[in-house]
């Protein structure tokens, strides 16, 4: 498999390297990375695309680098530079109502490589249209909308991360659309995917881990179960307020039964998210955020550090200080920013002293962006953020600057 996917890359690449030996056989599709006008459904196409000539596919991609200097307890180690990402975007119009679009990411430097979306899409009506392949799950926002070129910040959202699986996606099949009345859109997703599996309790954390389900590669192969995860989602937007979303993703996750003995009872989780997105009029303050509430079916031979309930999220402000003309680039911007983000992997009490869980992180992630195009940004933010134990002992204090670059390419 990854001798296949290396040699995607490498035609890609050679692709590339070809059309650019006659730019005016160059074509590229806009993209709006404010995310300020289309939905968040609409992430995995509302990206640019190269293409030469008439040919019918199309390729695109991003990039991240960073810096970073972080200590935690007044301990560090030190100046570290890293390339966390690149993803590579092959897009087609097989028909004018069926396309395919596939999102390969190589992550830290090549060391993983992995298919996060590759789907085929089947436009019947605005209102239904049928998706089928590897699908990115519409939990929340941040795991559709979560190219780095569309963020003000080096590092992505904890809660979207280590607590939910940011870019989780499955092999699956479903249904979406959207409609359009005055300066209202109205969208939903309905999907049926391989799911989750006994990792989210079993894991290195030593914590109910959903996350850890990603390292199971087989999900791309068959389900851990036989149960399918559903995922769905509504969103509704106007085009002077923003938009917000409802979704929810639920299942079985545990192997409960093979070659038909029966293991264990039926477990499931469920993650409920709402996410909303917003630009102040005026001042063009921009705030987007999402929020999520996890529920899982931990057995009862498990010690309470595995919670049955977590929560958290983040809010993002984004104020742009002007926009401009400046250094050859003739719609630059800079803004400044702030980022809020809190997340408990363990909501409720122990049942012998009915002291609190702790188990819980936040953050404030003040930065500054320059943007000299609205496809590339220039990165320096501050972490600052306490992480306390289960016990609810002195939380360790983390902070540090980071720097780093996100483009489009």
């Amino acid at each position: 498999m990854k001798k296949w996917l290396i040699g995607s890359v490498c035609f890609i690449f050679g692709v590339s390297a070809s059309a650019q030996i006659d730019s005016s056989l160059l074509s590229r599709t806009p993209v709006d990375t404010s995310l300020r006008q289309s939905m968040n459904m609409d992430a995995v196409y509302n990206r640019p695309f190269l293409q030469s000539g008439k040919i019918p596919v199309t390729v695109g991609g991003y990039i991240e680098a960073d810096y970073q200097y972080i200590g935690e307890d007044g301990v560090t180690d030190g100046h570290s530079f890293r390339i966390p990402r690149m993803t590579i975007f092959i897009a087609s119009s097989l028909q004018r109502k069926i396309k395919f679009l596939t999102e390969i990411e190589l992550e830290e430097g090549g060391k993983e490589i992995a298919i996060e979306f590759a789907a085929l899409d089947l436009s019947l009506h605005p209102l239904l249209n049928v998706r089928g392949g590897v699908i990115m799950n519409p939990i929340g926002a941040f795991n559709q909308n979560h190219d780095g070129p569309k963020w003000e910040y080096v590092d992505r959202p904890i809660a979207m991360t280590q607590m939910l699986p940011a870019t989780w996606s499955n092999v699956g099949f479903g249904l979406y659309g959207k409609q359009y009345v005055n300066d209202w859109a109205l969208g939903y997703e309905l999907y049926l995917t391989n799911g989750f599996d006994n990792s989210i309790i079993s894991n290195s954390e030593n914590r109910t881990f959903l996350p850890a389900s990603k390292a199971n590669k087989e999900r791309f192969e068959e389900s851990a179960n036989g149960q399918p995860l559903l995922t769905t989602k509504v969103a509704i937007r106007h085009q002077k307020v923003g938009e917000i979303g409802l979704s929810y993703m639920g299942g079985v996750y545990n192997t409960f039964e093979k070659d038909g003995l029966v293991l264990d009872e039926k477990r499931r989780l469920g993650v409920f998210a709402v996410d909303a997105n917003t630009s102040l009029p005026g001042i063009s303050t921009y705030i987007v955020g999402e929020w999520a509430w996890v529920r899982v079916d931990v057995p009862d031979t498990y010690i309470q550090q595995f919670g049955d309930r977590q929560q958290g999220g983040f809010v993002d402000i984004v104020q742009p200080v002007f926009r401009r003309s400046l250094l050859g680039f003739d719609k630059a911007v800079l803004n400044i920013s702030c980022r809020l983000e809190y997340v408990d992997w363990n909501v409720g009490t122990f049942r012998e002293t009915g002291g609190n869980i702790s188990d819980d992180l936040w953050a404030i992630v003040p930065g500054i962006s320059f943007r000299p195009t609205a496809q590339s940004v220039f990165r320096l933010n501050y972490r600052y953020m306490q992480q306390q134990d289960i016990l609810g002992n002195p939380p360790a204090v983390i902070g540090g600057v980071q720097m780093g670059v996100s483009s489009y390419f």
